[in-house]
């Protein structure tokens, strides 16, 4: 069954802008550390960015002044507003998260597509 939920992904053009979200299950009482990985095709899945429950935020070298990830504690709900965006950040985006026990989670990605 479903363990977070993205949304957000879509196709845009270069410079353009999208903004991520991912909202856990209902199953999922609270989560800590939370973030945001990508993959595309032929590629390993990296790191994008990740935020402390202390909001401590940490990411690529790639995204560095392009992305910003924020999170709502009361929600426990994760948010990557991607700005300046180009056609190298084409890939399936994901959310994980960290839950109680140092539990793992993850959703099903969604797709974001930057035309040139």
């Amino acid at each position: 069954q479903v363990q977070l939920v993205e949304s957000g992904g879509g196709l845009v053009q270069a410079g353009g802008s999208l903004r991520l979200s991912c909202v856990p299950s209902g199953n999922i009482n609270s989560v800590n550390a939370m973030g945001w990985y990508r993959q595309a095709p032929g590629k390993q899945r990296e790191l994008v960015a990740t935020i402390t429950s202390g909001e401590r935020t940490n990411y690529a070298d790639s995204v560095k002044g392009r992305f910003t990830i924020s999170r709502d504690n009361a929600k426990n709900t994760v948010y990557l507003q991607m700005n300046s965006l180009k056609p190298e950040d084409t890939a399936r985006y994901y959310c994980n998260a960290v839950g109680v026990l140092s539990r793992i989670y993850w959703g099903q990605g969604t797709q974001v597509t930057v035309s040139s």
